[in-house]
């Protein structure tokens, strides 16, 4: 551990690689700072990349963190939907029919929310949405019908996408810039941290209280908590604002930059690449959703009790916190593309786990990778795709790409639920998962990688 002072900065280091520092700041005074180390020369700290994570920044990341909180909510639906069957006699293909217009709605509604984000800024969009995901999941707690929760769905997919990567990534990435890649995994972790909590305590709250009263707990949760403490520390960047890493961007980054051709939309749009990716993604997407949705269900089919299914999911959830954040760091220092080929190895992987766990008690590996592996792919792909295509067009690019989310998971659930109800089992729903994921792999390697290569290097 290294301690020491620079000027009005103290920093608390390994001399590898992260710094914490406590500083005082012009504008507000003492505040954290969290950085990237590049090394220790002589026993002196040598700082790599400025300490962006300071201040107002560090601020709007919490606050950002704390609203993809509320995104990891939408998991507590897995771990209650046992009992909600159970009490309506619902068949599962009909229940996860009833609420696929969440994707449906989230996939439509992100260019809206890209445009009310650009005009009205990302504190008023957040705010909006979580106050829908409050009201919404009180409102949950008093369904009686199909078409209840077909309606409810609707208004979630609204919340997806105000509280999901658009609104968030837009304001980070305007307060942030060399540490950007570092920034977004943090953020993007809340909702895994989310996704941890509701679904270990609503398994607790549904054995104690029953699951009216367990989504009705989380929605007031969401009003009371996230959307007050989102309200005081979101905010857009002042006028005329230069992030720290733009005033200190070293050689070795213009060099990288530079390097990255830039493609124009119309163009990325007409190019094999950009195909590849919006299939790969469409694969991935058909999977991890239709899983998703019914991973709880299966658990327990297999005899696990709804305390270890939960748990388990939970897990996978939780995972994705150091996912993110060392996927984001990876990309940093290798090409994104490898990245992305490691990331959708280990998905394809664990989806081969998942066909063995009622033969060989695969599951705490299969937690382990799926977890990890799925939560990345949040991180890596607006990596790939502005190495592969530049930032100039990226949201446009990256826009149409996430169409793939509407087929994909749409009919993911659907799918995996209605094969189920003809067979009595998954097992034919999650071969075909595995070799969709194996063909997404094999097709991602054609991708051009970092100076038009499509080597893995």
């Amino acid at each position: 551990m290294v301690f020491g002072w620079n000027g009005d900065q103290r920093r608390f280091g390994s001399g590898g690689f992260f710094s914490l520092s406590v500083e005082r700041d012009a504008v507000d005074g003492l505040s954290w700072c969290f950085g990237v180390e590049e090394g220790a020369v002589g026993g002196q700290l040598r700082m790599g990349t400025p300490c962006e994570l300071r201040g107002p920044a560090l601020k709007v990341v919490l606050g950002s963190m704390t609203a993809q909180l509320g995104l990891g909510c939408m998991y507590l639906s897995q771990t209650l939907t046992p009992a909600v069957l159970a009490e309506f006699g619902w068949s599962r293909g009909d229940f996860m029919a009833a609420g696929s217009p969440r994707t449906f709605v989230a996939a439509l509604a992100s260019p809206i929310i890209g445009m009310l984000t650009h005009r009205f800024g990302a504190r008023p969009v957040v705010a909006v949405s979580l106050f829908l995901l409050g009201s919404v999941y009180a409102l949950t707690s008093r369904i009686d019908a199909l078409w209840h929760v077909f309606a409810l769905s609707v208004c979630l997919g609204v919340v997806v996408a105000g509280v999901g990567d658009i609104a968030v990534g837009t304001v980070i990435s305007k307060w942030v810039h060399r540490s950007r890649g570092l920034a977004l995994g943090l953020v993007y972790s809340g909702s895994n941290l989310g996704g941890l909590i509701v679904s270990i305590l609503g398994a607790w709250w549904l054995l104690e209280y029953g699951w009216r009263s367990a989504y009705l707990g989380v929605g007031l949760g969401a009003l009371g908590l996230l959307l007050p403490i989102s309200l005081w520390l979101i905010r857009d960047p002042p006028v005329g604002f230069v992030p720290s890493g733009l005033e200190s961007t070293d050689s070795r980054e213009m060099v990288r930059v530079d390097s990255v051709e830039e493609v124009a939309f119309s163009d990325a749009i007409r190019s094999r690449d950009f195909w590849v990716l919006g299939i790969a993604l469409f694969f991935f997407y058909f999977y991890y959703i239709g899983l998703t949705s019914n991973l709880v269900l299966f658990l327990t089919d297999q005899g696990i009790s709804i305390a270890r299914a939960s748990a388990s999911f939970g897990v996978t959830v939780f995972l994705g916190v150091t996912s993110k954040v060392g996927i984001g760091l990876f990309a940093d220092r290798w090409p994104a593309k490898i990245a992305l080929l490691v990331n959708f190895a280990l998905v394809a992987l664990a989806s081969f786990l998942l066909l063995g766990i009622p033969f060989t008690g695969a599951l705490p590996l299969f937690v382990v990778i799926h977890g990890v592996a799925t939560a990345a792919q949040n991180v890596v792909y607006p990596l790939v795709v502005a190495e592969r295509f530049g930032t100039r067009s990226m949201a446009q690019i990256y826009g149409a790409l996430m169409l793939a989310l509407l087929p994909g998971g749409v009919l993911g659930p659907i799918f995996a639920g209605y094969l189920f109800d003809l067979q009595g089992s998954y097992e034919l729903a999650f071969q075909i998962f595995a070799f969709l994921n194996v063909l997404g792999f094999a097709a991602l390697c054609s991708v051009r990688g970092r100076g038009g290569s499509s080597a893995l290097a």
